[in-house]
């Protein structure tokens, strides 16, 4: 839990998600499946109703999955 509420923590998610996403050997699928679900989430936010959970959070949450899996996916650290 500790980690979660660390800035530096997300900090490095997103400078992880920056190079994963200007990387030429990730697929543009892969990166695909993190972008279309965090555009639609922020353009669309009733499209979910009964899920209380804030655009940013969505975000960052998504961004988390995204950076570990595709670290693991393509071998990176």
């Amino acid at each position: 839990m500790r980690k979660w509420l660390s800035l530096r923590y997300w900090r490095n998610t997103f400078v992880r998600i920056y190079k994963l996403l200007i990387a030429r050997d990730v697929a543009i699928i892969d990166k695909l499946l993190f972008l279309v679900p965090v555009i639609l989430y922020w353009v669309l936010p009733d499209a979910l109703p009964f899920l209380p959970i804030d655009d940013i959070a969505v975000t960052m949450l998504l961004a988390d999955w995204f950076a570990r899996r595709m670290e693991k996916k393509y071998n990176r650290l």
